[in-house]
């Protein structure tokens, strides 16, 4: 049963932006909750890109979308967002947003930002960001 829902993917050329947007029921979408932002490649495992903490005073993001991306979450609407702005050919995946952080979340340069579906809650189905000419 799915229980996040993303929204706002789509095709866009190289340098442009998009803004992903993320929302679910009550009962898992808590103000109590960190969430995350991941992305799956075509052909390839899953990439942790940011989380943001309880409340959203505490950021996240992986290197390589640091200075593009910005995470935010408004708990009134129950909503969480993804701000992609310079996007490139590489930015191309699924997006899906997720409940918790992963528990390594300082270190996960460690392991190239990988993770498994295991390392976070609930998940949404995606949606997928197409960038190119």
């Amino acid at each position: 049963e799915v229980r996040l829902v993303e929204s706002g993917g789509g095709l866009v050329q190289p340098g442009g932006s998009l803004t992903l947007s993320c929302t679910g029921p009550r009962d898992i979408f808590t103000p109590h909750a960190a969430l995350s932002w991941v992305r799956q490649a075509p052909g390839k495992g899953f990439e942790w890109v940011s989380s943001i903490s309880i409340g959203g005073g505490i950021t996240y993001y992986a290197d390589f979308v640091k200075g593009r991306f910005t995470i935010s979450r408004d708990d009134a609407k129950e909503t969480l967002y993804l701000q992609m702005n310079s996007l490139k050919p590489e930015d191309t995946a699924t997006y899906f947003c997720a409940t918790d952080q992963p528990p390594d979340i300082d270190t996960m340069h460690l392991r190239h930002n990988r993770l498994d579906k295991d390392d976070l809650g609930y998940w949404g189905q995606g949606t997928q960001v197409t960038v190119s000419p």
